[in-house]
């Protein structure tokens, strides 16, 4: 499975940036991009582990569920 690169907006709108086969060159990518990106600009660069790009996009919109807090 790649690993996908996404620029995501504040609109949750997602821009594809990539895909790697290997999370080390996918983390340089992403670094570059983070780097290379305007500090006024209010997107984020995440990395993404799934089948395809369709799985990818339904990954990152999916909201995570918080996690419990309390006795174990």
């Amino acid at each position: 499975m790649p690993y996908f690169i996404y620029r995501i907006h504040t609109d949750k709108r997602l821009e594809p940036e990539g895909s790697f086969n290997s999370y080390r060159e996918a983390k340089h990518q992403a670094k570059a991009l983070r780097a290379d990106q305007d500090p006024d600009e209010q997107t984020s660069v995440r990395i993404i582990f799934a089948h395809n790009p369709i799985e990818a996009e339904r990954l990152l919109l999916t909201p995570r569920e918080a996690p419990v807090e309390g006795d174990d």
